[in-house]
């Protein structure tokens, strides 16, 4: 008994402690709320305000003036989920996304012709899903909260009046809690257990970016988002119905993970004085996660066995997101926005989780800034994401089946304002 037991605590922890990573996976973009107006086409070479800190630190360089650029965006999402669920019965409730909110602050400054500083605290990465304990994925997924908050100071350098480079260290802290149920035979109750991973790290990368006004009114921006190693360290509890010497125990459980380096290369071109165009690409690298590794900390009777280290395979694939953008200016005091973006999603059928169902997405954004006089500027932004029809086919000897398609959408709202001084 006390290995069955054992068996099914650390397989779920397996697929709690991946989650942390499809969590990584599920990239944000809401860093710039100027930027999400045109749907993100132009992130590396628009340089609007002080955001161009994350979207091309050699941006900074277009800034003459000091400012912060302060912000949130709210995410609501929506999932409609059918199919069979889980064998183990329980009902299909799409309502499992709650509101999130992703904050998002930059301060950038002149030094003289040549360099500026700047600083960025923004959110790349993060997870929420909460299924509840009557649903049908309760033993895949139940819960999930998982964040990550960068902090990046930022140096640019313009050669000249085109050129300009730009580079910041990224300080990354990244935490998780995640739960499942468990289930257990009628037979010796039939109540459901539950299993609890929380973890945290922090961890260094780092952005650099080049900006070329190749025209008068033509600008090209290139960013490279490093890769970042992550070790998370943490805490597996696992709570059951059952008497026995792993009710309630906490295991030490150790995940390593490397999120993927990306790039980003964007147009950005000035029809006149009140048209400009926007265009951009993304290339992340997904192709790194073909399998996750947990290390735990078993008790001296399993040192050695296959419950000491457990591999789960992950076979994610690069990605591509490509954005179109326009800006009109119809005054000196208001400009209008939009864009549209495709993006892919790494994951596959075969291996796709209820804690991240989702698919290739399509968004539509419209946006706005408002300049009251010189020294202000009020930015409002919204898009809306809806994604291809996927599927969820998963079958473990422990949890039994659980299949389902789910048909995701979201809608994005976001304000900032910036002041020079």
């Amino acid at each position: 008994m006390k290995k069955v037991m054992l068996k099914t605590s650390l397989g779920i922890a397996v697929a709690l402690a991946s989650s942390q990573l499809l969590a990584a996976g599920f990239a944000l973009n809401e860093q710039s709320i100027s930027g999400m107006g045109t749907g993100f086409a132009g992130r590396s070479s628009s340089a609007e305000d002080a955001s161009i800190v994350f979207g091309n630190p050699a941006g900074m360089s277009r800034l003459k003036r000091e400012q912060v650029t302060v912000g949130g965006a709210a995410v609501i999402a929506k999932s409609d989920i059918s199919g069979p669920g889980s064998n183990f019965g329980g009902e299909t409730d799409g309502d499992m996304v709650p509101v999130v909110g992703v904050p998002m602050g930059y301060y950038v400054k002149p030094i003289d012709d040549h360099w500026s500083v700047g600083f960025g605290v923004y959110v790349p990465f993060g997870l929420v899903t909460d299924y509840g304990d009557g649903d049908a994925a309760r033993y895949w997924g139940k819960k999930s909260h998982v964040e990550v908050i960068t902090f990046q100071p930022t140096v640019s350098y313009a050669f000249n009046d085109k050129v300009s480079i730009g580079f910041g260290p990224t300080f990354n802290r990244i935490k998780g809690e995640l739960g499942s149920n468990l289930p257990t035979p009628a037979f010796l109750g039939g109540q459901d257990g539950e299993v609890k991973i929380k973890g945290d790290d922090t961890a260094v990368g780092y952005n650099i970016g080049i900006l070329v006004q190749a025209t008068d009114r033509t600008r090209l921006g290139l960013t490279y988002h490093s890769m970042v190693d992550y070790k998370l360290e943490g805490k597996t509890r696992v709570s059951t119905p059952l008497i026995g010497p792993f009710n309630g125990d906490k295991f030490d459980a150790t995940l390593k993970i490397k999120t993927p380096e990306s790039v980003d290369f964007s147009v950005t071109h000035e029809l006149d004085d009140q048209w400009t165009l926007y265009a951009g690409s993304t290339w992340t690298r997904w192709s790194r996660l073909k399998d996750i590794t947990v290390q735990n900390d078993v008790p001296a009777q399993l040192v050695g066995s296959p419950f000491e280290t457990i591999k789960e395979d992950q076979n994610w694939h690069d990605t591509w997101a490509h954005a179109i953008g326009a800006s009109y200016k119809i005054n000196k005091e208001w400009v209008l926005r939009t864009g549209f973006t495709v993006d892919q999603s790494p994951t596959n059928n075969h291996d796709r989780s209820p804690r991240i169902p989702t698919g290739d997405r399509k968004v539509f954004s419209l946006g706005a800034g408002w300049s009251p006089n010189d020294d202000m500027t009020i930015d409002v932004a919204y898009s809306y994401l809806w994604e291809e029809d996927v599927k969820v086919n998963q079958v473990s000897p422990t949890k039994g089946s659980y299949q389902a398609k789910y048909e995701n959408s979201a809608h994005g709202i976001g304000a900032s304002l910036t002041y020079r001084f």
